[in-house]
């Protein structure tokens, strides 16, 4: 009896220990696992993809995330626009990991700052940070004056975001702004200006399980084994406002806009191509407000369609539609591809031929047509009814009523005619005020 008193003992004791242990392997095996937020901006900087950010940050927040991603891919763009991004992922209570990706991307100019402002920061093989110097908004270089300001400005602010990466990353962000300086994956891995080289997000989930990152200023550790990836998608309007900042569709929505215009201007009283033509030049105008455009090239843009409407007006056989065409050409050229913004999108020089051909096609095609039309005999008045034929509605001796297109006309016979009887088919020679003379038809 005592044996089995201490078997039972002990079974409640072994129970009791387990218990604990059990209900708290019970609850880590309920608790759901982190969610990491993946944004994807791979554009220029500007207002779309901060708006973009910004509401990705807000919905990471929400949903409780453990992470944000932000997968970038950008030429660079307004700084502006970056500091207002930079600000916006400082003030993120969620931790920021800006990851350079996919593989041939790049995090340029104002890009590498962005990078730089993540709470980590991470590249894919292959991919190339720098070339961070200031140039004007039309892509132009800075004066000396304006040049070192706009530089140290910018050091600063990278000498703030990089001072926890240490000296190497320091030195390495400066030279990215003080002589255009750009690093591939492993050199600013070895310098310190990202944490990781990671392949894929897979890989940098697995690289980032433990990793510690300060937010504003306490220390943070990141759970990221087993966690949910969910990719935050570009609303319609992101999308569409983020397309208009690129040149080949800005030329594009320029080219059709004013054509439209011209179309409606030369043919009132429409209303499809004035409303295109609106919308496409509104389009338009958001693109160039955002790009470095070079406002000289936007001149030779409109003196192009002012030759080509010179061309309708005083036909010269063609030689003002070549000049509109290379106007236009050289206009396009000069307005979005003399950027020196390393790896900024450029409208390609196929695009540029081809509707520059096109248009000037079109154009010429108009003119042919309004040569002829100046050379057709008038179709309009009184002196478009000589040579139609009416029907007499009662016997003409010498005067009487003619049926003509629809309308009742008196009428007189023309000299050394006969009579014409009622029924018979006679042809206009001669308009007389509101009086027709005619002739008996098929003389």
């Amino acid at each position: 009896m005592k044996q089995l008193f201490r078997w039972i003992l002990l079974l409640l004791v072994a129970g009791l220990s387990a218990g604990p242990a059990a209900l708290k392997a019970s609850a880590a095996a309920q608790e759901p696992a982190p969610l990491v937020i993946v944004l994807e901006a791979d554009d220029p900087v500007a207002p779309p993809m901060a708006a973009y950010l910004e509401r990705g940050l807000k919905r990471a927040e929400a949903l409780g995330a453990e992470l944000i991603i932000l997968e970038i891919n950008t030429p660079g763009g307004s700084v502006v626009t970056m500091n207002r991004i930079v600000q916006a992922i400082r003030a993120s209570p969620v931790p920021v990991v800006v990851y350079v990706s996919p593989r041939g991307a790049m995090a340029g100019s104002a890009g590498t700052l962005i990078v730089l402002a993540g709470h980590a920061a991470a590249m894919a093989p292959e991919t190339t940070i720098g070339a961070a110097s200031p140039v004007g908004g039309q892509g132009e270089d800075l004066g000396e004056t304006m040049q070192a300001k706009e530089k140290n400005i910018l050091k600063a602010t990278v000498r703030a975001l990089a001072k926890e990466r240490g000296e190497a990353a320091v030195r390495l962000a400066e030279e990215t702004i003080q002589s255009a300086e750009a690093a591939s994956a492993e050199e600013a891995l070895e310098a310190g200006m990202v944490d990781f080289v990671a392949t894929d997000v897979a890989d940098l989930l697995r690289q980032l399980d433990g990793h510690a990152v300060k937010i504003h200023g306490e220390q943070v550790v990141l759970h990221t084994e087993g966690a949910r990836v969910m990719t935050v998608e570009q609303t319609f309007i992101e999308q569409l406002l983020a397309v208009l900042t690129n040149p080949a569709i800005v030329f594009l929505l320029l080219t059709i806009g004013v054509q439209a215009i011209l179309i409606e201007l030369s043919s009132p009283g429409g209303w499809v191509a004035g409303t295109i033509g609106v919308v496409c030049l509104a389009l338009a105008a958001y693109g160039l407000g955002v790009l470095p455009v070079n406002w000289f090239g936007v001149v030779f843009l409109i003196l192009a369609f002012v030759l080509f409407i010179l061309e309708i007006k005083a036909p010269t056989h063609g030689a003002l539609t070549a000049a509109g065409v290379v106007s236009l050409i050289v206009g396009s050229l000069v307005m979005f591809n003399s950027p020196n913004v390393p790896g900024f999108v450029r409208v390609p020089l196929p695009l540029i031929i081809g509707t520059s051909l096109a248009t000037g096609a079109i154009f010429f095609v108009v003119m042919i047509f309004a040569v002829r039309a100046q050379r057709a005999p008038v179709r309009m008045g009184a002196g478009s009814l000589v040579g139609r034929i009416g029907r007499a509605r009662g016997r003409i001796s010498p005067h009487g009523q003619v049926q003509l297109q629809g309308e009742l006309w008196t009428a007189e016979l023309a000299e050394g005619e006969a009579p014409v009887e009622p029924g018979e088919k006679v042809e206009v020679v001669q308009v007389e005020g509101l009086k027709l003379r005619v002739r008996r038809a098929g003389k």
